[in-house]
């Protein structure tokens, strides 16, 4: 239709010769996508070489507030299949939707791109942003699966073309086949969190806090959240303590300085017979350091010089070194 219009109406090929002959490259843009000619508005872009600018603000900004974003990338495919030629324009629309928050069409562009890993990193987004609790969490784990599936596909991908030389994903992110597990872990752990929190919550035993929601997808001092998080809003220590010691492992953060802040809340809460708890599991989990348990209780007797008389002398009992003992 947009060919015949243009090709036979002397109207618009009299606008067309004045725009190619003066005009700039997102006026004659412009015009081919006010007159529902996006297949040549996309060619001229193409053909011209244009700048990502002239693409987001003459052709993608437009589809997408017209509803015919579905169009813009059938288009897209059909002029080039492996959609190379379209590597630069697609990331700055990705990076213009980061900008602007428009986190669900940058999510279903991502997928039209298959760029399979920044779509995970959308999901995890997702599941994290917004969430005051691990029930909230619990209710949107769907895109704990939705990661999983992105970065399978994504270990799939690479696999079969590892064999070719001219592997077609250079505008796609991508990720060693060994991070790539190591994030495909995270989120198995992520879920085994979600599931155990979530059921603390419901079951009254979890401490709410105003504090921003620690999830195994922030820094190492968010994780080790996680992890104290876990240990402490169990019925009891034990319960949560094979999670938490997991992702101590898995992440290879500083175990005792987290079982020494736990042990510290566990004063403020003057739970003491849970410390001894916390000890017998720290020593059982069979990598402690010989001193470990002694540095948990000196951590704790130096901060808090106000537990009872009979609770400070089970810890100092339970210290391994006399010396401590004699000490305190």
């Amino acid at each position: 239709m947009c060919e015949g219009k243009l090709q036979h109406n002397s109207y618009y090929q009299e606008c067309l010769f004045y725009l190619h002959s003066y005009g700039t490259n997102l006026a004659i843009i412009s015009f081919y996508m006010r007159h529902d000619c996006m297949r040549e508005a996309l060619l001229h872009l193409l053909n011209k070489e244009s700048p990502s600018e002239v693409f987001i603000e003459g052709i993608f900004i437009p589809s997408y507030k017209s509803g015919k974003l579905h169009m813009l990338e059938n288009l897209l495919e059909t002029i080039d299949p492996g959609l190379e030629s379209w590597g630069v324009y697609l990331i700055a629309a990705c990076k213009y939707l980061q900008r602007k928050n428009y986190y669900h069409i940058l999510y279903e562009l991502q997928q039209f791109m298959k760029d399979h890993v920044r779509a995970a990193m959308t999901c995890i987004r997702f599941f994290t942003h917004g969430a005051k609790s691990y029930t909230e969490l619990g209710g949107k784990q769907t895109w704990l699966l939705k990661i999983k599936d992105h970065l399978k596909v994504y270990l799939q991908e690479v696999s079969r073309s590892s064999g070719r030389k001219n592997m077609a994903l250079t505008f796609r992110k991508k990720m060693s086949a060994t991070d790539v597990s190591r994030h495909i872990n995270t989120v198995d752990l992520q879920m085994e969190v979600t599931k155990f929190l979530h059921q603390c919550e419901s079951s009254g035993t979890s401490q709410m806090t105003d504090s921003p929601l620690p999830t195994l997808f922030g820094n190492n001092n968010m994780k080790m959240d996680v992890a104290c998080k876990v240990i402490l809003e169990g019925k009891n220590i034990e319960e949560g303590f094979g999670i938490a010691f997991r992702v101590l492992q898995d992440f290879q953060l500083e175990a005792t300085e987290v079982y020494s802040k736990v042990a510290k809340q566990l004063v403020k809460q003057q739970k003491y017979s849970e410390i001894r708890q916390l000890l017998k599991c720290v020593n059982e989990s069979g990598v402690a350091a010989k001193n470990d348990g002694d540095n948990i209780i000196l951590n704790c007797l130096n901060e808090f010089k106000n537990i009872p008389a009979e609770d400070l002398d089970n810890l100092i009992q339970d210290m391994d070194s006399d010396e401590n003992k004699v000490s305190k």
